[in-house]
């Protein structure tokens, strides 16, 4: 059952990207627009900052579990999802009803960073973070 566990949980990181791809293929008001135009702006911009780093750290989860997080693989995943999100301001490039900006792509970067400074700094250094009580579950 452990086994199986650590090979399923490859699925999560991998259907965020799906969804990530799905979502920037969409226009930016397909799935909810707030009432006041400036907030749902600055709300959506805001989240590209998030949403670059949670694919890191999903990522970084399934390393754990998988006993495979060094801080090697870590850096290797902070590029892969750094990576990502210059191909999904490609994507958008091509969308009509999408931008893409560098700006943007600034921030996923941003993101991802700061998801990985987090866990360079909690669980290699403190070894006090949620991923270090996961890894002793599994």
């Amino acid at each position: 059952m452990k086994k199986f566990f650590q090979r399923i949980i490859w699925i999560i990181p991998i259907s965020y990207m799906i969804l990530i791809f799905i979502l920037s293929s969409l226009p930016h008001n397909a799935v909810i627009e707030l009432p006041n135009s400036k907030w749902d702006v600055f709300i959506k911009e805001g989240l590209h900052l998030v949403e670059f780093g949670i694919l890191y750290v999903l990522f970084a989860v399934a390393l754990v579990i998988n006993r495979k997080l060094t801080a090697r693989t870590s850096f290797i995943i902070a590029c892969i999802s750094a990576l990502y999100g210059l191909s999904d301001e490609i994507h958008q490039y091509f969308i009509p009803y999408r931008s893409a900006t560098v700006i943007d792509l600034i921030k996923d970067w941003i993101g991802v960073l700061a998801a990985w400074a987090h866990v360079k700094y909690h669980y290699f250094y403190r070894k006090r973070s949620i991923l270090n009580k996961l890894e002793k579950v599994f």
